[in-house]
């Protein structure tokens, strides 16, 4: 995945997938692609949460 999402898209971005997943209309071979972009945007949302307890602790 190229594009980096702010915490919010990213969020929004998942849902989508998520209820695209749960239809159970996709062809595998679109399932496949939407859940490896689903899992990068999982890693991308857990490091920004990551960062923000981080700065939470330092404040």
């Amino acid at each position: 995945m190229e594009k980096k999402y702010t915490f919010e898209e990213a969020m929004k971005r998942l849902e989508e997938i998520v209820e695209k997943l749960e239809s159970g209309k996709l062809p595998l071979e679109d399932s496949i692609k939407y859940y490896k972009e689903g899992l990068e945007l999982s890693t991308q949302c857990n490091l920004k949460l990551e960062e923000a307890e981080k700065q939470l602790i330092v404040l």
